[in-house]
């Protein structure tokens, strides 16, 4: 029996259908499409609660990425281990209709990891900013021993959203964000590997690719230039002025991007 829609948004399911695997849902009546949310580093599922209450057309399933937050006892990941997540969270799910992965950061190199290996996978990827370090060389923070992750954590925070968001946050919510340090510096080590996950060519699904970060504009000026150059199944938007958090501070947009990369995909 179909699941009750859920219009307050994305809630995690108690008892997670996936064990230790953290879940959460966000149903609506005849969806046209369901959207599968995944979170980049130091991040969690219910950061796309204002991402999901636009997608009025779309059912949204998000978890917590292994070592982060309600999956946190499953420890640090490989990219391998959260593509087999995605692929269990995908079966659990069960979509009737199209699916669409979007991945923000960390998570869209999930997403594009699992359409290259299995194209029938999903219908259609869009990504926020996703980092590819073998396809345009980036500079990116040296992965930290384990007894600095806590102090890893807090300094990414700050640098990625702002010291003031970080002052902003409760004493508990702090501690929190530090425990997550493991599961950080294990992202950061993936994206240290010499062998490509996947190659341009390995991808045949329409892939979005969203960008707003002006600090590092001509970096993905670059990417942009060198995904659309590469392959036919990419399309590159940029989105001027938008932070790195954009699935919080500006999630009306990024709702309209991904049901423009509907709608093209499937104009009925």
């Amino acid at each position: 029996m179909q699941s009750a829609p859920t219009p307050s948004g994305l809630r995690y399911l108690e008892p997670s259908p996936l064990g230790t695997l953290a879940v959460a849902q966000h149903l609506v009546n005849n969806p046209r499409a369901t959207v599968f949310a995944l979170h980049g580093g130091l991040d969690r599922a219910s950061s796309f609660t204002r991402l999901s209450r636009r997608l009025e057309a779309f059912d949204v399933v998000a978890y917590d990425r292994r070592g982060y937050q309600g999956s946190r006892s499953l420890g640090p990941g490989t990219l391998d281990q959260h593509v087999e997540d995605l692929e269990h969270v995908i079966a659990w799910a069960a979509p009737t209709g199209p699916v669409i992965l979007f991945g923000h950061s960390f998570g869209g190199l999930v997403a594009m990891t699992i359409i290259a290996r299995r194209p029938e996978a999903a219908q259609l990827v869009v990504a926020f900013e996703s980092p590819l370090p073998w396809i345009v060389p980036r500079p990116s923070p040296t992965p930290v021993s384990a007894e600095n992750s806590a102090l890893a954590a807090e300094r990414f925070f700050r640098r990625v959203v702002s010291d003031a968001a970080w002052e902003h946050l409760s004493p508990t919510e702090q501690a929190s964000r530090r425990l997550d340090g493991p599961a950080l510096s294990a992202d950061l080590t993936e994206m240290t590997n010499p062998l490509a996950p996947f190659e341009l060519a390995d991808i045949d699904v329409p892939v979005r690719y969203l960008y707003g970060d002006q600090r590092a504009a001509p970096y993905y000026h670059e990417l942009a230039r060198r995904l659309e150059s590469s392959s036919k199944y990419f399309s590159v938007r940029e989105l001027s002025g938008l932070p790195h958090g954009a699935h919080l501070s500006h999630p009306d947009l990024l709702a309209r991007e991904v049901l423009d990369a509907f709608t093209h995909l499937s104009p009925s």
